[in-house]
C-alpha cells in the first residue's frame, strides 16, 4: 500500500457551522462515490510514534521572560539596564522636587553594581519619590497578594519613612505600607500589599513624606500566586498555557539568544543560578535587557513541572559576529559539562551541592543537549568534535543534537540533527511529504524551529493549516524525526521582534494564534503506532492567483516609469507620479518621484514600494525600469497578498548572475542574465489562474504554470482501544471523502475536534481570543467505510473507539 501525506484545513464557525458539516456529511453518506478517499491499514501497522515528537521551543524573544512568562512586575530592577533610571519615572503631589540618577558608589553587590540615588527637596505638605509601570503596566487583581522586596539605604540626616503602594495611573491607591525607617548601610525590606481593585496598568510608587536622600536596589514585586506555587516563579495563565500544549520537551534558553552578536553577550549558564541580585544582568540580541530571573535552574524546574524532557542549548564558542579561538574553547566545553551535572549530579558532586543548595537535591535527569544553534561551517566542524568528545567520554548515555547550518558535522557521529523552516503556508504544504525519502538507517531529525512566516498576518488561520499539513508528514515519519518545536513560543504584544508567536499577551490577557491550537491538536491527540494511510484526493492550485503590484531593488539603485495593470481591454491602474508617491506603500529605501519617474537611491537589501488592490486578479503588468549602479537588478512584485512576503521576479538577481520568479521559493526554472546599468527595460508580467509568463525587452523569458497539490493530508496513529486520524483539508472546496478503516470496525460514534472559521485570514486577538479556536463534537460511524465531508481550508482530529 502506498503511504501519502495529507494535508486539511478545519476552520471554527461556532455550532451553526458544525451543524451545517454534520448534516453535509450525513447527506453525503446517501450519495454514490466520494470525491476523495482515506483508508486506513490496521492490518499492518508501521512503526513506533516517537514519545518526543510535540515539544516547545522557549527563547527570550519579545519579552517573553522579563515582562512574560517570568513572573516579576518590575522592570529593571536592579538599575543596570543603563545609565539612567529607565522604566523609573518621578513622582510629586506637591511643590517638591525629586532628582534621579544611578549611582555606582557602594554598590549592594559586587555582581550588582549601580543603585537608585533619590534626592528630595523643598517636599511642602504633599508626597514626592519614584514610580514604576513594570512592562507597558502592572496587572493587579482585586484581593491578590503581592510580595514586595527591595534594598535600600539612605544619607544622613533622612531615615525614613517610606511609603510603598500600588497605584493607579490616575493616583488611586489600591494597596499601601508604611517601611518605618532606614539605615545608613543596605538593608533588606519585604512586605506584602493586598490590592483593593483590579488593573491592567497598574504602578509601584515608593515615596516618601519629607525631603531626604535614599538609595534603592533590586526592587521586586511579585505575585504570591505563581504557576505551582513557586518563589521566583511564573505567570500562571502564561504557564497554564504551555502545560495545555502537553508537551514531551523543552528547548531553551534559544534561538540566537544563546549566541549573541558578540562572545561578552552570549549566554553563560553560569551566570544566571543563584540568588537573583547575584545574576548577571544581559543584553539581549532582541534588544531589551535581561535580568536572568528565568535562569538555568528555572528552566529546569519549569519542564520538570511540565513533565516535559529538557533541551538544553550551550554556546559552543560561536556568536554571531566572534569565534573563540580554538585554544580558549576548553571553558566553554567544560560549561557543557558541569551543566550536565548541575541537572544530574549526585548531591555531593561539586554542581549537585549548588542545585541542591539552590532548592533542588533530586537531579533534574537531563538527556538532551544541543551543541550551538544555527552554527555552522568550519569553525563549527572544528568544535562541535570538542564538545562531542568531552561530553560523550563523561555522559555517553547524553543525546547530542547536532545544527546543520551550511553543512552538518562530518567528523564524529550525529545522533540528531536540529534543521529549522521559516517560509510560506505553501512552503509546508509542498514539503509534507519531505521526510518520506530520508534514510531509515541514517541520523535522526529534530525540527527545532519552524513556522510560517509569510502571509500569515499576525497569525491566521492557512499559516495554521499549511503548518498542519507538514505536521502530517512529522508524524507518520516520526521514526526519523524524532522531535519537533514550533517557534517562537511567546510575544509581549507591546515588543514584538518576531512575527508571528505560538502565544501573544500582555500585562493580564493572553491568546493562542491558530497555531496554538493545531500544536495543542496534535500533541493531546497521540497514538503508540503510526498506521499507513493511502490518501486519494483532487489536486488543487497552491500559489495566489490575487494579489496588488510594487517594484523594488536589492543593493541596487534604480529608476522606474510607465506603470499600468490592465485587465483584457480594461486599465485597473496607471501611474505616471504626477502627485509624487501619494497612493504608493514604501517600505524602507530612499524614494523620490520626478518628471514621472519614480528613482529609489538606497543600496540596501530589501527595498520596496506597493501600489494596487490586493483582489485585482488575471492581469497584465507592464513598465520601465533602469538601473542607475549597485549589485543587481530590479526586484517586480506581483501577486500581492502579504507585504513582508516574497512574490516577485527578480530580475538580475545573485549577483546580478539570473532571472527567476520568487513565490515563498523559486516557481519555474531560473534562467541566466543580467541587466546593464543605464539601459531601460520593457518588463511585463501577466498573471492568469493557471500560470505567469513574464517578458524582458518583448523576449518570454518565464512561462509557468502554479505548482498544485493534493487536497488533503492525513496521518493515522492507534492506542490500544482508539484510532486517531488528523485531516488536512488545504483546499479551497469541501472535500466528500469515503473513510474506509481496513482491519478495523468503530463505535457508533467518534470525537471530532475541529479548527476552523470563516475566512483563511482569520485571526485571534486580546480583544477576540476564541475567534478561530477548535470546536469538539460527536459524529455517527456507519462501520468500516462511511462518507465525511472535510470542510475547506480546516484541520480536523476525529478519535474513534475500536471494537
Amino acid at each position: 500500500m502506498t503511504l501519502s501525506r495529507y494535508h486539511f484545513r478545519i476552520y471554527s464557525r461556532g455550532a451553526l457551522f458544525l451543524s451545517l458539516t454534520l448534516w453535509a456529511w450525513m447527506l453525503s453518506a446517501s450519495r454514490g462515490a466520494a470525491a476523495s478517499t482515506l483508508t486506513v491499514d490496521l492490518v499492518h501497522p508501521g512503526h513506533a510514534l516517537s514519545p518526543t515528537l510535540y515539544g516547545i521551543f522557549f527563547e527570550d524573544i519579545n519579552c517573553s521572560a522579563d515582562g512574560g512568562l517570568y513572573a516579576e512586575l518590575v522592570r529593571n530592577r536592579n538599575f543596570e539596564d543603563s545609565e539612567g533610571p529607565d522604566y523609573w519615572s518621578t513622582l510629586k503631589s506637591g511643590p517638591g522636587t525629586v532628582v534621579l540618577k544611578i549611582d555606582p558608589t557602594l554598590p549592594a553587590s559586587p555582581k550588582n553594581l549601580h543603585s537608585l540615588k533619590v534626592e528630595i527637596t523643598d517636599i511642602g505638605t504633599g508626597r514626592a519619590g519614584v514610580a514604576n509601570s513594570g512592562f507597558w503596566g502592572m496587572s493587579v487583581k482585586k484581593s491578590e497578594t503581592y510580595e514586595l522586596s527591595f534594598l535600600s539605604r539612605a544619607a544622613d540626616g533622612f531615615g525614613g519613612p517610606l511609603t510603598v503602594s500600588l497605584e493607579s495611573e490616575a493616583g488611586v491607591v489600591y494597596a499601601s505600607a508604611k517601611i518605618a525607617s532606614l539605615t545608613p548601610d543596605w538593608k533588606a525590606y519585604k512586605t506584602t500589599l493586598r490590592s483593593g481593585g483590579t488593573d491592567p496598568k497598574a504602578r509601584l510608587v515608593i515615596s516618601a513624606s519629607r525631603p531626604g536622600t535614599f538609595w534603592l536596589d533590586m526592587v521586586s514585586l511579585f505575585p504570591k500566586h505563581t504557576w505551582k506555587g513557586r518563589s521566583n516563579g511564573l505567570r500562571p495563565d502564561l504557564a497554564e498555557m504551555l502545560a495545555g500544549i502537553k508537551p514531551s520537551f523543552v528547548r531553551f534558553p534559544g534561538g540566537c539568544w544563546v549566541e549573541g552578536d558578540t562572545m561578552n553577550l552570549a549566554y553563560r549558564w553560569k551566570q544566571t543560578i543563584g540568588a537573583p541580585p547575584e545574576r548577571r544582568t544581559q543584553y539581549n540580541i532582541w534588544q531589551y535587557h535581561a535580568t536572568h530571573g528565568l535562569g538555568y535552574h528555572e528552566y529546569l524546574q519549569m519542564c520538570e513541572d511540565l513533565r516535559a524532557e529538557p533541551l538544553f542549548v550551550i554556546n559552543c564558542g560561536m556568536s554571531h559576529k566572534e569565534v573563540v579561538p580554538l585554544d580558549q574553547m576548553q571553558e566553554f566545553v567544560q560549561d557543557a559539562i558541569d551543566a550536565i551535572e548541575y541537572a544530574n549530579g549526585p548531591v555531593t558532586s561539586t554542581w549537585g551541592a549548588v542545585r541542591a543548595h539552590n532548592g533542588h537535591p533530586a537531579p533534574f535527569n537531563l538527556k538532551y543537549m544541543e551543541i550551538g544553534n544555527e552554527n555552522g561551517g568550519p569553525a563549527y566542524q572544528a568544535r562541535y568534535p570538542l564538545f562531542y568528545d568531552a561530553i560523550k567520554a563523561k555522559y555517553p548515555q547524553m543525546h547530542l543534537v547536532a545544527d546543520e547550518w551550511g553543512g552538518r558535522p562530518d567528523n564524529r557521529p550525529v545522533e540528531i540533527v536540529d534543521e529549522h523552516y521559516y517560509s510560506s503556508p505553501e512552503f509546508f504544504i509542498q514539503n509534507a511529504d519531505k521526510y518520506d525519502s530520508y534514510d531509515r538507517a541514517g541520523r535522526k531529525v529534530y525540527v527545532g524551529e519552524y513556522a510560517v512566516t509569510q502571509g500569515c498576518g499576525e497569525g491566521n488561520l492557512r499559516a495554521a493549516v499549511g503548518e498542519a499539513a507538514f505536521m502530517t508528514g512529522l508524524e507518520r515519519n516520526s521514526d526519523v524525526v524524532v522531535l519537533a518545536s514550533y517557534a517562537p513560543l511567546f510575544a509581549n504584544v507591546n515588543y514584538k521582534k518576531w512575527n508571528p508567536d505560538l502565544i501573544d499577551f500582555d500585562s493580564s490577557r493572553a491568546y493562542g494564534i491558530p497555531s496554538y491550537y493545531v500544536q495543542k491538536m496534535f500533541s493531546e491527540n497521540r497514538g503508540d503506532v503510526v498506521l499507513p494511510v493511502n490518501v486519494q484526493s483532487p489536486e488543487s492550485l497552491v500559489a495566489p492567483k490575487f494579489g496588488a503590484i510594487g517594484v523594488g531593488t536589492w543593493r541596487t539603485e534604480a529608476e522606474f516609469k510607465e506603470l499600468k495593470v490592465t485587465q483584457g481591454e480594461k486599465i485597473l491602474f496607471s501611474c505616471d507620479f504626477a502627485d509624487g508617491t501619494k497612493g504608493w506603500r514604501l517600505r524602507s529605501g530612499d524614494w523620490s518621484a520626478q518628471d514621472g519617474t519614480l528613482h529609489q537611491k538606497s543600496l540596501a537589501e530589501n527595498v520596496r514600494a506597493f501600489a494596487g488592490d490586493k483582489t485585482w486578479r488575471n492581469y497584465t503588468y507592464t513598465l520601465k525600469a533602469r538601473k542607475l549602479s549597485g549589485d543587481e537588478g530590479f526586484l517586480i512584485p506581483f501577486l500581492v497578498q502579504d507585504e513582508n512576503a516574497k512574490a516577485w521576479w527578480n530580475i538580475g538577481g545573485w549577483g546580478n548572475t539570473r532571472h527567476a520568479i520568487e513565490m515563498d521559493g523559486i516557481v519555474g526554472n531560473e534562467v541566466p542574465g543580467g541587466i546593464e546599468t543605464g539601459r531601460w527595460y520593457d518588463i511585463r508580467i501577466e498573471v492568469a489562474d493557471e500560470g505567469i509568463k513574464c517578458s524582458l525587452n518583448g523576449k518570454l523569458i518565464h512561462d509557468v504554470k502554479y505548482p498544485k497539490t493534493r487536497a488533503l493530508y492525513a496521518t493515522a496513529s492507534r492506542t490500544k482501544r482508539d484510532l486517531i486520524l488528523k485531516v488536512v483539508n488545504v483546499s479551497t472546496e469541501n472535500q466528500e471523502t469515503e473513510v474506509a478503516l481496513n482491519g478495523g470496525k468503530p463505535a457508533a460514534q467518534a470525537i471530532a475536534i475541529v479548527l476552523a472559521s470563516d475566512k483563511p485570514g482569520d485571526e485571534n486577538t486580546l480583544d477576540q481570543p476564541n475567534r478561530v479556536r477548535p470546536v469538539e463534537s460527536t459524529i455517527p460511524c456507519s462501520g468500516p467505510t462511511f462518507h465525511h465531508t472535510f470542510p475547506a481550508n480546516s484541520i480536523s482530529v476525529v478519535r474513534l473507539k475500536l471494537q
